[in-house]
């Protein structure tokens, strides 16, 4: 199925690859060919973060044919990098899809988002962050509702990435000409209904899962039906 094409789902960079765990194990069942890169980032490395988790799908795809076209998925905080993850590598975009997620624009900041869809919220939680604050700062509490498997629970908690101002504040840059591919839009929870309604405004095709924000720690094959079923529609 799918020859020629790899599925890669990028996880946000405030967890972990756990994110897209299960979802993968279910297109390998299916015969589809994925990867989830891991998104590293170090202070040493001097350079901005946006541009660090790049690389590293870069590197992830180092090895796939020429030909091969990359379906780039993904979810929450990765969906402003996807721009800036397609300029590191060569191979075809066969589309790409926004899981729960931000929609990217140009030189805005993480925090710029935030301020387009809530101003007030956006406005407390710079506040927070000037006072050297991090986010997230979970606790499996507040994680209980959305993945209700205490094993997952446990593994979400041991890969989240807490993040200070200068993640938050960092411009992500959108290449002239993107998308240059077909966009899809999947939305589980209300928190990114702002999104989802860009997306509906740019003319994406947009579906709507009434469910938690890590629904693909939840259900993972529908999530999986999903998306190939998103991208069978666009292409």
């Amino acid at each position: 199925m799918d020859k020629n094409i790899i599925y890669v789902l990028v996880h946000s960079p405030l967890v972990g690859p756990l994110t897209w765990a299960l979802t993968a194990d279910h297109m390998r069942g299916r015969g589809l060919d994925v990867l989830v890169p891991v998104l590293k980032d170090s202070p040493e490395a001097k350079e901005p973060s946006w541009k660090q988790h790049a690389k590293s799908v870069s590197q992830a795809l180092a090895n796939i044919p020429g030909d091969t076209s990359v379906t780039l998925v993904a979810h929450s905080g990765a969906g402003p990098l996807l721009p800036a993850i397609r300029q590191w590598f060569a191979n075809p975009v066969n589309a790409y899809v926004f899981v729960d997620a931000g929609i990217p624009v140009n030189g805005a900041t993480r925090l710029d988002l935030m301020r387009s869809e809530d101003p007030d919220w956006a406005a407390q939680f710079q506040e927070y962050l000037e006072g050297r604050g991090m986010f997230p700062t979970w606790s499996s509490d507040d994680l209980q509702e959305v993945i209700p498997d205490e094993g997952l629970r446990k593994q979400m908690m041991a890969e989240i990435h807490p993040r200070g101002m200068d993640f938050f504040t960092e411009p992500i840059p959108v290449f002239e000409g993107w998308p240059d591919a077909h966009c899809a839009y999947i939305k589980f929870s209300s928190s990114y209904e702002y999104s989802a309604a860009q997306a509906k405004q740019a003319g994406w095709p947009t579906y709507e899962l009434e469910a938690g924000h890590f629904h693909m720690l939840v259900d993972p094959q529908a999530v999986m039906n999903m998306i190939v079923e998103a991208v069978k529609r666009l292409t």
